[in-house]
């Protein structure tokens, strides 16, 4: 093969695109290495650096199609890969699942069975299996789009809100775009042209992604880490009352029920009067009023409740109280209720079930996943603990 202008440009772009994704792959191992997000977004790194050498032109055309198969193996589950980031940079509360692990595996031997035996032959197979490897990048850029797109009013870090919309319109568009040039060319094999445009693109996204991430304070994408939170036993000179149940201004697990509602945050001294009362326009819409209650409760809802636009609470809320999804931070109510509800003596006859829907949760799945989150311990363990202490 010549090398021309064309194939040593590409493979420029090619090396300032292998150095960028290892320094990113290199941060994210260092810097968060037992995160979810961290670690997909580490590997989905590396898997991209295999899937730039594989689709150079020179490397296709030089290298047999068996020593091929790893390298498309790896380009095919980047589609599954590019999906599990995306899931755990946009959920707090995600966890890497053995499905997550059988998928790209699954995907993968599909895609190196096609590489080294089935591509080119006259196998009845060919048709079943390049279909299914055809398929895999479009239907995992869908699965990755929608887990970016969703809650996406609930997410209160304006940073991540913008970082979810340029994943969903590049992360699609780069998948379809690539997808279609290749059913056009011949055995799926990009020109020369092609694959300079193919590097170029993805280099610009990979650098836009990289600097939105690294310019993004830690605690703003990464959730920090959280210890499971205890609540003190109950005495009969200072029970807990119902009527005033708050989480103090953290994020998610809140601290148990106080006697009384916690006073708002103290303002900084270059606070903003409209947002000092809008915190306490929240404060009591959350402590007195218990809009939690509410099953079709949101951030638009509670906005249109509180007459401000949705961008000024999910401020407060973030900014002032420090959390990082709406749903998180009235679960935060909701679950104090409930622990409160559960060291009761006088409510140890209900089912913890009751005790969750009066709360606000819709379901026992939901609030029996939170609450082992929030404190270690099932909600039956929780009031046996506490009921035993009283």
């Amino acid at each position: 093969m010549t090398l021309t202008p064309t194939t040593l440009f590409d493979t420029a772009l090619r090396g300032v695109l292998l150095a960028l994704l290892l320094v990113l792959a290199l941060v994210l191992g260092r810097d968060r290495p037992r995160l979810p997000a961290a670690r997909a977004g580490a590997l989905l790194a590396l898997g991209l650096c295999v899937q730039v050498i594989g689709a150079m032109p020179l490397f296709e055309a030089l290298v047999p199609r068996g020593w091929q198969a790893p390298f498309v193996a790896v380009s095919i589950g980047n589609g599954v890969l590019f999906w599990v980031f995306v899931q755990a940079l946009f959920d707090d509360d995600f966890v890497l699942r053995p499905l997550h692990v059988v998928t790209w595996l699954a995907v993968a031997a599909v895609a190196a069975l096609n590489c080294a035996l089935v591509a080119g032959s006259a196998s009845v197979l060919a048709p079943l299996t390049m279909g299914v490897q055809r398929a895999v990048p479009l239907v995992f850029a869908v699965l990755a789009a929608r887990a970016a797109a969703s809650q996406w009013r609930a997410d209160l870090v304006e940073g991540r809100r913008r970082l979810r919309v340029f994943i969903v319109v590049t992360g699609v568009g780069y998948s379809v775009g690539m997808l279609a040039v290749r059913l056009a060319s011949p055995r799926g094999q990009l020109s020369d042209l092609s694959a300079t445009a193919d590097v170029a693109m993805l280099l610009l996204i990979v650098a836009v992604v990289a600097w939105r991430m690294l310019r993004l304070a830690g605690s703003e994408l990464f959730p920090a880490a959280q210890a499971p939170v205890t609540m003190p036993a109950m005495t009969p000179e200072a029970p807990l009352k119902e009527e005033a149940v708050a989480p103090a201004p953290v994020e998610a697990p809140p601290p148990p029920a106080a006697a009384e509602p916690p006073p708002p945050p103290e303002p900084a001294p270059d606070a903003d009067p409209a947002e000092d009362r809008l915190a306490e326009a929240l404060q009591h819409a959350m402590a007195v009023d218990r809009v939690y209650h509410r099953e079709d409760l949101s951030i638009a809802s509670l906005a249109a409740q509180l007459s401000v636009p949705e961008y000024r609470l999910r401020r407060v809320i973030n900014q002032r109280l420090g959390h990082r999804n709406f749903n998180a931070f009235v679960n935060g109510f909701r679950l104090a209720e409930a622990m409160a509800a559960l060291a009761d003596p006088s409510k140890r006859e209900l089912p913890a079930l009751t005790l969750a829907l009066t709360a606000g949760f819709q379901s026992i799945g939901p609030f029996n996943r939170a609450f082992k989150a929030a404190t270690g311990l099932t909600p039956t363990e929780f009031r046996k603990q506490k009921l035993a202490e009283s």
